[in-house]
C-alpha cells in the first residue's frame, strides 16, 4: 500500500480521507487560524470515527499546520508576518540548493515531465483556484524533483504546504492580479531546460519574494 505524507493511500483508509480534508480546510481558510478542532464535532463534518480523525489530527500537527495544546486537545496553526517571513526565506535557500542539484541531475524524463506540469498549471490559470493550486505545486515540485535527495525534498514539500496559507492571502489581494505570474513561471521553465542554474535560481527566489511583498501589503495577520 502506497503513502503519503505518512498517510496510507488505499481506498480503504479513513485517516487519509480526513487528513486531506482538513487539510484542505485548514489552507484555504475554511477553518480560520486559531479555531479550535474538536473531535467530536469533526467525527459528524467528516462522517467518521475518533481514530481517524485523532491520527489525521496528529499528522497535521507533525507538518505544522495544527497545534495541540496540552490536555486543551488541537486547534488550527496560528499565521503570523513573522512565520510567512520564516518560511520564505526557508523556502528560497532550501530550494535554491534543490534546485541546483535537480537541474545538474535530471535528464530528459525530468525535462518531459517538467513542460507537461507546466502546460497543465498554464491550462489552469483561469479555472478553479484548488485546480490551479494542485497543478501549481505539481509544478514546483517538478522542478525539485531530480534533486537526488529525499530528504531535502521532503522539506520543500512541507514549506509548500505552510505556505498555501499565506498564497491563498495574496491571491484576495487586489495588486496580486497585476503581477505576471504566468511569465514568472515561464522564465522558470526556460532557464531550467536550457540548463542556466544561476538565472534558473534567480527567478524562482524572485518569484517567491514577489508574493512576499505583495503579502506584506495586506492587513497585519494575528
Amino acid at each position: 500500500m502506497n503513502k503519503k505524507n505518512g498517510v496510507e493511500t488505499g481506498p480503504q483508509s479513513t485517516t487519509q480521507r480526513a487528513y486531506v480534508a482538513l487539510r484542505e480546510a485548514i489552507i484555504t481558510g475554511e477553518i480560520a487560524p486559531g479555531e479550535k478542532l474538536k473531535v467530536e464535532n469533526l467525527k459528524s463534518s467528516l462522517n467518521t470515527g475518533a481514530s481517524p480523525v485523532r491520527e489525521a489530527l496528529s499528522l497535521l500537527t507533525s507538518n505544522q499546520l495544527v497545534e495541540r495544546r496540552d490536555q486543551r486537545g488541537f486547534r488550527v496553526a496560528l499565521v503570523s508576518r513573522e512565520q510567512f517571513n520564516e518560511i520564505l526565506s526557508l523556502r528560497c535557500q532550501l530550494e535554491d540548493l534543490a534546485l541546483r542539484a535537480s537541474i545538474e541531475s535530471g535528464d530528459q524524463d525530468w525535462e518531459e515531465k517538467l513542460v507537461l506540469a507546466h502546460h497543465h498549471m498554464a491550462k489552469s490559470y483561469s479555472g478553479p483556484q484548488d485546480l490551479f493550486e494542485a497543478h501549481h505545486r505539481d509544478f514546483h515540485l517538478a522542478l525539485l524533483s531530480a534533486c537526488g535527495s529525499p530528504i531535502l525534498l521532503r522539506f520543500c514539500e512541507q514549506l509548500y504546504d505552510l505556505n498555501i496559507r499565506y498564497r491563498y492571502l495574496a491571491v484576495k489581494s487586489k495588486n496580486y492580479s497585476k503581477r505576471d505570474v504566468a511569465g514568472e513561471h515561464q522564465a522558470i521553465l526556460d532557464a531550467a531546460i536550457n540548463r542556466d542554474i544561476a538565472l534558473a535560481c534567480n527567478e524562482l527566489v524572485s518569484h517567491y519574494r514577489n508574493t512576499g511583498e505583495y503579502l506584506a501589503e495586506l492587513m497585519e495577520l494575528s
